[in-house]
């Protein structure tokens, strides 16, 4: 067993070579255990629509039931809805067997004990618990349970029909929200075309990650082909949304944030709005400005939504695309849900999404940036940047690696929890000063990388 596997707030490998179905009923009996000396009876496990997942899948489900636990089999559907689950039929747990957005030979768990995501030493624990192999016993039982119309008629029955028809593209990248997302669309009163709606776990078209620019090229182009309003597109379990306007501008995450923020704030003044490192300083301020009170964290869908339970937040969001709505839901991340809002937000009146960001301060930023980065030296060498900058007085925020500010913008480096890699965004008010704070930052990457032979 491949202990790496192991993250800050999942359980995330490449298929058949750091676990394999077996691992997976380990997994399960591990899970189960934990969750029945919490007091708990009933759990969901759902999966993706990746090659191995359906096995992975049945193996959980087996090592569930062997704990003792009533298992309801979700089958094929996206993690928001397992997460929806867990709610709708207050369960006291859930798997979801996914890769998320990492590449289709890739594949992980996400768990959730009670109604929250396990995050930290508590997925370390699954891992001393299958080392040390001793598992609680019993003969549960298994139910097949269709929770996608649920899903579907609470979303279309809590939003209600949208005050105007949006022409729309539905990008699902051959994943799990594609026989979901554009049928609710529709049912709130949405024009919608599908592109890549059918699943394929080897996702043929391009990779289920709306982060990357070039997975975002075919929306962008049925958008200008059919003079839709909207596009939408989704990562491999849906729990990431990607938007991209009518001119074919990509409006990441941040953006995004900002309008449910000032939607939220309208209705709730003084609402608390969580969101993390990577986010424009244009969110915050937009925030500020409007009564709210934002609050800078730590990246992980896990641990924002830990501090929106802490904190009372009604809104969260990450510049990935997860965004979070206590407000009018349950207060876990679900792209397909979040899609509905924007459809709703815009249905209001006629403005375009990039007329309604319009009065935002002009701003130049970089996309996320990935570099490799090997798994054994990327917290050491965010660290080594933030000592830097740190000794050379910078104002640094580093609640998630390191966030340095510059006169006229900010700079940020951080370790991924799910990836070998380190994960670097800029901002500035004009281009040259952009491309000055992201060479400093570089420079000073490559030097403590180079420090550390890494």
């Amino acid at each position: 067993m491949n202990p790496t596997i192991f993250r800050e707030y999942d359980v995330r490998g490449i298929a058949e070579r750091d676990f394999d179905a077996a691992f997976a009923r380990q997994l399960g009996q591990a899970f189960g255990t934990i969750a029945r000396e919490q007091g708990a009876r009933r759990v969901s496990v759902g999966r993706d629509c990746r090659l191995t997942s359906e096995a992975y899948g049945a193996a959980v489900v087996d090592g569930l039931r062997a704990t003792g636990l009533t298992v309801l089999d979700l089958g094929v559907c996206p993690t928001p809805l397992m997460y929806f689950s867990l709610f709708h039929w207050d369960l006291d747990g859930g798997i979801q067997i996914t890769g998320s957005h990492n590449p289709a030979d890739h594949n992980g768990f996400k768990l959730c004990l009670g109604k929250g995501a396990m995050h930290g030493d508590q997925v370390q624990e699954l891992r001393r618990r299958i080392e040390g192999g001793h598992f609680a016993r019993g003969t549960g039982v298994v139910e097949p349970t269709a929770v996608v119309p649920e899903y579907q008629d609470y979303v279309v029955r809590t939003l209600g029909k949208i005050a105007r028809g949006v022409r729309l593209v539905v990008d699902a990248g051959n994943a799990t929200a594609g026989p979901i997302a554009p049928a609710i669309y529709r049912r709130l009163g949405a024009d919608v075309t599908e592109l890549f709606c059918d699943m394929d776990g080897r996702f043929p078209n391009h990779h289920p990650d709306p982060t990357v620019v070039e997975n975002m090229e075919d929306l962008r182009r049925a958008v200008a082909k059919t003079g839709a309003e909207l596009g939408i597109a989704f990562d491999g379990d849906a729990d990431r949304i990607g938007v991209v306007g009518p001119s074919g501008r990509i409006i990441w995450g941040d953006e995004l944030l900002v309008l449910y923020a000032r939607d939220v704030l309208a209705r709730n003044p003084g609402a608390t709005i969580v969101s993390e490192v990577k986010c424009s300083q244009r969110l915050y301020d937009d925030i500020r400005q409007r009564g709210g009170t934002g609050i800078m964290w730590k990246a992980g869908h896990s641990l924002l939504k830990a501090k929106m339970r802490e904190t009372g937040a009604l809104l969260g969001g990450e510049m990935s695309g997860h965004i979070f709505f206590k407000e009018r839901y349950f207060g876990f991340d679900d792209a397909i849900y979040a899609g509905a809002r924007l459809l709703e937000i815009l249905a209001r009146g006629t403005d375009t999404i990039e007329a309604l960001l319009a009065d935002l301060p002009p701003s130049h930023t970089t996309p996320e940036i990935r570099v490799d980065c090997p798994d054994e030296v990327k917290f050491k060498v965010a660290d080594g940047v933030r000592d830097h900058f740190r000794k050379g007085s910078r104002e640094i925020v580093d609640v998630d690696g390191v966030r340095v500010r510059f006169p006229h913008g900010w700079g940020l480096v951080r370790a991924s929890n799910t990836q070998p890699i380190l994960v670097m965004r800029f901002e500035a008010e004009t281009p040259a000063q952009l491309a000055e704070y992201q060479r400093t930052v570089e420079d000073v990457v490559r030097a403590v990388r180079s420090q550390l032979g890494g």
